[in-house]
């Protein structure tokens, strides 16, 4: 709904709410602070005079009693002196005059249990009310140890009657008669107290402090008895029956603390709340209280409240027509605005704002008029553009045919590919090639027509093409349709779209079939007549060499016997002959290795690590199965030179130390590695090697997997593996 009001009426809105709650929000916070500030120094108040009046109390009500103990105990030490003074002049006699004495002592009480005893300076009971104590020793007590060395004076002490179970806190004053030796003492429970305090003697200070207009100080006593109080004095609130006494009893139950109450004083219509600080008095059962309406100490607030009440409104008053000006100052100009871009929008760019003033309103208008200078600008720069747009585009789409053309009537088997790997085109030519549909694989990914032991080095040819590098003939097999494999070479390279920004590859995919039948066919002949020459060295050359060396041998012999001086030139000839007999040897095994040793693969392989070993001065050495018959010398020779250029590779690049030749087979293939523990194939010649090429070549020729494993500083290991006929 907000959503839907005009701007002025937002802004009234908004401006209405943020100023009421700062006003709220900072007046409650005034309002409140002051309130708890109030509070505090009213409870702070009370309670200090709460404390006072207590102290003032207890000091009052101790002196008093003090006092009263005091009257006691002198009155009686004239009476003492009367009879002692009657037994003086004869009148009686001094157990007489005691006897009187001690009868008027023992008949007046002090209170409720209160009574007067006498002892002497040895501690020992003269007087006392207690019969069975009369002429006891209590000197072992600490308060009689106090009396006798004092004499006079006013002593707190707790005392246990006989027959009592515990011992009650008790005062006493006393006097000391010297003729007699009797210490006169006026004693009373401290209990009683309050029956011996005169509340008339600070009646008129507990009532004199004032909170407010009408807060005072009161005390009770614990029998809900009002003893000092402005009006109630003398009313026991637990008997009167038009005043509540459920606060009181609260009182007396907690002894000390605040409460809060209403409370209605006579002569007023109603109850008022009534803040209440309150202490006792254990010792005469007193509950001494301050008190103070609350409605007085917060009448300055409720000023406040309706000061904050009148300025809110008075505030709002002025807010809102400055708020509907300036919503007008703002709307009216957006109005106009509007109308502006309604004419725009139907194709007028000639109609331009006028700038009345330099504020955010007028910046405003001024950007409107360059935004309408530049659409119009614009506009006619974007009519050009689209005529030489529609005139690019009829070329591209020229282009593209043509394009098209060439693609559709290429040879090779061409497919591109989005950055996905996703196929967005390929010719007729794959299609004729792998009997793929463009309709079935449009959108889709070719991983099935990769044979499974050639996704490493399509994961690699991948990996340069995501490089933006360009790929050139290299060597792999596909899948047809039908499920045959066909050898292919791969080429290929990414494009970009109109922002530069790769968009896809291009990937033409070469049979190679036939030109691979041609070169294994020619590779066959060519190893026949290698086979052949080695051969006729082996056969012919070696043993007319053979037989040239008899003859010279016998030669030589003949010359020693006659000590020929040409003796030496005839050595000399049968070791330049024994040199072309092994020359030739070694030229027939590496023409024809496998079958001029004629005992297999693995002793050739014997052969190279015997030769790498000697020539080198490295370690090269063959493991495996003895066993392993390769029955097609044709692929023997194939692995054989595999394994020579890989020694030869790692002997040149590799810097190694140790070389491993290693030949297995398991119930289906043949595996032949080589590895060593050199510096690991460079990057340059892992790509680009002729070795490396030339065996890859090699293994296509015979159908083996050819698969090179170079970790960096870890070593090279090539793995060769192909089936074995009739075992697969």
């Amino acid at each position: 709904m907000f959503k839907q009001l005009r701007i002025r009426h937002k802004l009234v809105i908004s401006y209405s709410i943020v100023l009421i709650l700062s006003i709220f929000l900072g007046s409650s916070f005034i309002y409140f602070f002051v309130r708890d500030k109030l509070t505090a120094g009213l409870e702070s108040e009370l309670n200090n005079t709460t404390t006072t009046i207590l102290n003032m109390v207890k000091t009052a009500a101790a002196v008093s009693i003090k006092n009263h103990l005091r009257a006691v105990a002198e009155k009686n030490l004239e009476i003492i002196r009367y009879f002692y003074n009657q037994s003086q002049n004869g009148a009686m006699t001094a157990s007489a005059a005691q006897a009187m004495a001690t009868q008027i002592l023992l008949s007046q009480t002090i209170g409720d249990s209160g009574y007067i005893y006498c002892i002497d300076s040895q501690g020992k009971v003269t007087v006392h009310p207690q019969t069975p104590l009369i002429n006891t020793n209590v000197a072992d007590f600490a308060f009689v140890r106090e009396q006798l060395s004092r004499k006079s004076g006013y002593i707190e002490y707790d005392w246990k009657n006989p027959g009592e179970s515990q011992f009650r806190p008790k005062a006493l004053y006393m006097v000391y008669f010297e003729p007699w030796d009797w210490i006169v003492s006026a004693s009373t429970y401290r209990n009683e107290f309050n029956s011996l305090v005169n509340v008339g003697d600070f009646e008129k200070s507990v009532l004199q402090p004032r909170f407010g207009k009408t807060g005072y100080s009161f005390v009770i006593d614990g029998n809900g008895k009002i003893l000092i109080h402005p009006i109630l004095k003398g009313v026991n609130l637990f008997k009167a029956k038009d005043l509540p006494d459920q606060y009181l009893k609260e009182m007396q139950q907690r002894k000390s603390g605040k409460i809060i109450y209403p409370w209605k004083n006579p002569g007023e219509y109603t109850a008022r709340s009534k803040l209440v600080i309150f202490n006792h008095i254990p010792e005469y059962d007193w509950i001494v209280a301050s008190s103070s309406y609350l409605d007085e100490f917060y009448a300055p607030m409720r000023t406040v409240r309706n000061l904050i009440i009148a300025t809110t409104l008075v505030t709002f008053l002025l807010v809102l027509p400055i708020s509907f000006k300036i919503g007008a100052s703002i709307t009216n100009p957006l109005q106009k605005l509007t109308h502006h871009f309604d004419r725009m929008i139907a194709g007028d760019f000639s109609s331009r704002m006028v700038i009345s003033s330099n504020d955010e309103v007028g910046q405003l208008a001024a950007y409107y008029n360059r935004f309408a200078d530049k659409i119009e600008h614009y506009r006619d720069n974007l009519e050009k553009q689209m005529d030489q747009r529609r005139e690019i585009e009829e070329a591209l789409r020229a282009s593209e045919a043509r394009y098209r053309l060439v693609m559709e009537a290429a040879p090779d088997p061409i497919v591109v590919y989005d950055m996905n790997g996703l196929v967005t085109y390929f010719n007729p030519a794959f299609t004729r090639t792998f009997g793929y549909e463009l309709a079935d694989c449009l959108g889709k990914k070719m991983d099935h027509f990769v044979p499974p032991e050639n996704w490493e080095e399509t994961h690699r040819m991948i990996s340069a093409v995501i490089a933006n590098e360009t790929l050139s003939s290299i060597p792999t097999r596909r899948y047809t349709k039908s499920g045959t494999t066909v050898e292919v070479t791969v080429s290929g390279a990414t494009y970009r779209n109109r922002n530069g920004e790769l968009d896809g590859s291009v990937i033409i995919l070469r049979d190679v079939t036939q030109s691979r039948k041609l070169e294994k066919q020619m590779m066959e002949i060519g190893d026949q007549v290698r086979r052949r020459i080695g051969q006729d060295l082996h056969d012919d050359l070696c043993p007319h060499l053979i037989g040239i060396q008899g003859l010279s041998t016998v030669l030589t012999e003949n010359l020693r016997e006659v000590a020929s001086p040409s003796l030496a030139l005839a050595e000399k000839v049968v070791e330049l002959n024994q040199s072309a007999i092994e020359k030739s040897r070694r030229l027939a095994r590496g023409l024809c290795p496998v079958h001029l040793v004629a005992h297999g693969l693995f002793v050739a392989l014997v052969d190279i690590a015997r030769h790498t070993e000697a020539v080198f001065d490295l370690v090269c050495r063959v493991k495996g199965d003895e066993q392993v018959v390769v029955a097609d010398n044709t692929v023997a020779t194939h692995l054989y030179y595999i394994a020579q250029e890989a020694v030869q590779n790692a002997v040149k690049h590799s810097d190694a130390s140790r070389i491993e030749i290693s030949l297995t087979e398991d119930e289906s293939r043949i595996y032949l590695s080589i590895s060593d523990n050199g510096h690991g194939l460079p990057r340059h010649l892992e790509s680009s090697g002729i070795g490396l090429q030339i065996m890859q070549y090699r293994a296509n020729i015979i159908g083996a997997v050819f698969k090179i494993v170079s970790p960096p500083d870890a070593g090279t290991t090539i793995h060769v593996s192909l089936g074995v006929p009739g075992k697969e």
